[in-house]
């Protein structure tokens, strides 16, 4: 029970003010999209992006386990906020 308790406070602050976040609270404020269906669409959304999420895990776990995962993640973040930036500096 800690650790399922500790997987879901670490996921649920991780959530907490991040684009998709934003994303879904900007879509309940539209007058064109019913509370119940944001709330549908977000977390089948975010039900399906854990399960690849996971899935890539297991995987990652059984066959790359001499590849350091935490390495690879980071450099994803790295090249994600890198890519971010030169879209706010090309002006897109």
């Amino acid at each position: 029970m800690i650790k399922l308790a500790s997987i879901f406070l670490a996921v649920f602050l991780a959530e907490l003010g991040d684009k998709t976040q934003l994303a879904t609270l900007l879509f309940a404020t539209d007058k064109d999209h019913h509370p119940l269906t944001v709330f549908l669409a977000a977390a089948g959304a975010l039900t399906l992006s854990t399960a690849l999420a996971v899935g890539l895990g297991a995987f990652g776990a059984k066959y790359l386990q001499a590849v350091p995962l935490k390495l690879i993640a980071g450099a994803g973040f790295v090249a994600i906020g890198m890519w971010t930036l030169a879209d706010h500096f090309r002006g897109a």
